[in-house]
């Protein structure tokens, strides 16, 4: 059933967001591991259109903010007014209330206003005015940004960062899907043909279904030995937190699930483990006079610790 309706949401949303299947699997994955995902990349290379994409495909409540300068953390939040008519405070919900936000241009907010999706995204809850209001479920952010170096951006905090469960790179398409890209685009616009395929209930259960695919304690070894990795490395100054392991063993066992399997096997962890760790990490000023960024360095990384052999299952 799980792979059929993963089959059903990437064939709808391939209607929409051409030629980048690893991207719509990654961005599932983390559906399905419960987390939330940051598309960064160059202007218009699609990251609102697969967010909106996953948005519609899915089935889930809906709202999305565009982010700039003068964005309120009550703009996210909500905020509470006074009612003549009852003589009583209300809460007014803000955009963060629903299922599924999307959060556009995260970075050209003030950092005032980021941290307003600290607690939404961690505890999946607002505290408005000493008041706490649950987030319906799931709720999932997937929030885009511009890299640093743009006009207008800000960098995220890395506390808010390590709250994204990982971080994906879109990248350019071919000559052959940007024709596609551009024929589809000649009459109308693809994703207003985009129909949902599943439901709230249904993302639910497969989440919490992901507990019982097995990690053996080889592999967590192993997805911990990587961490660890980044906490002694020479050209890291903050490695991986204990929150990034979770989400490592999280996204292996979505990766699993994807391929037709109840137990994770370290081709999972290898998979994942840039997406999840790249942008959890801080690198020393001796990694840009190597010319290395977070990723060659985590490469490096999965080169020097040898995965476990699976024993006969």
């Amino acid at each position: 059933m799980i792979i059929e309706q993963s089959k059903q949401i990437i064939s709808e949303i391939n209607h929409a967001f051409i030629g980048k299947n690893e991207v719509i699997e990654k961005v599932l994955m983390t559906i399905y591991a419960g987390g939330h995902v940051l598309l960064e990349d160059c202007p218009g290379v699609g990251k609102t259109t697969l967010a909106v994409a996953f948005s519609r495909v899915l089935g889930l409540s809906t709202r999305r903010i565009q982010f700039t300068p003068d964005t309120l953390p009550s703009d996210i939040t909500g905020f509470t007014m006074w009612n003549r008519k009852t003589g009583e405070f209300e809460y007014r919900e803000g955009a963060a209330n629903c299922q599924l936000l999307l959060a556009d241009e995260i970075n050209r907010t003030s950092p005032k206003t980021q941290s307003a999706l600290l607690e939404v995204m961690e505890e999946r809850t607002i505290t408005v005015d000493g008041e706490t209001h649950a987030l319906p479920a799931p709720f999932i952010c997937i929030a885009t940004q511009n890299p640093f170096g743009f006009a207008g951006t800000q960098a995220l905090p890395e506390s808010q960062l390590d709250r994204f469960m990982v971080s994906l790179s879109i990248g350019y398409p071919s000559i052959e899907d940007q024709m596609k890209i551009i024929s589809a685009q000649r009459y109308a616009n693809p994703l207003d043909e985009l129909h949902p395929v599943t439901t709230a209930q249904n993302v639910i259960e497969v989440q919490k279904f992901l507990s019982s695919v097995k990690v053996m304690d080889d592999m967590l070894r192993y997805a911990i030995e990587l961490c660890e990795k980044t906490r002694i490395h020479p050209l890291i100054e903050l490695g991986i937190s204990p929150r990034g392991v979770a989400a490592l063993v999280r996204m292996a066992r979505a990766s699993a699930v994807l391929h037709e399997r109840n137990y994770v096997v370290p081709e999972d962890i290898q998979s994942v483990f840039l997406d999840v760790c790249a942008h959890r990490l801080v690198l020393r000023p001796q990694a840009r006079v190597d010319g290395m960024n977070a990723r060659d360095v985590l490469r490096s990384i999965l080169s020097e610790i040898r995965p476990p052999v699976l024993s006969a299952r």
